[in-house]
């Protein structure tokens, strides 16, 4: 089943809903996310083979940082420097993904090159 957002999305399977309660699983729409080019090749299954008729995926971790960038609220700054520790995030294939997948689709890309050499020294400073 391929569910679109909208209204009926958190009845049927949001938080709460009778998929949660059956299966423990819950969707959780997000809005608007400025994703890196090709990051559907990229999408991780998550719990593979746990659901019989239910595949789940995930954006992969540089993705999901970039994903970040043009918020850059505190809590996406927070998340980044956990992704870099856990990875750990190689800032050579962050910064050539930035550049090459997502830096040309961006409607003020200057200011998000400063936002990118904010978070290359923060990373590297661990």
């Amino acid at each position: 089943m391929w569910l679109k957002p909208s209204n009926c999305t958190a009845s049927v399977a949001g938080q709460g809903s009778p998929l949660h309660r059956k299966h423990g699983v819950y969707l959780h729409h997000v809005a608007v996310a400025s994703l890196p080019e090709d990051y559907e090749e990229r999408l991780i299954e998550i719990f593979p083979s746990k659901y019989k008729r239910l595949r789940l995926f995930g954006v992969e971790a540089y993705d999901l940082a970039l994903s970040k960038l043009e918020r850059n609220a505190s809590r996406d700054r927070d998340d980044v420097k956990y992704l870099a520790r856990s990875v750990p995030l190689n800032l050579e294939v962050l910064e050539r993904r930035y550049r090459t997948e997502l830096r040309p689709y961006l409607a003020a890309p200057e200011r998000h090159d400063l936002t990118m050499q904010l978070w290359r020294e923060a990373i590297a400073a661990g």
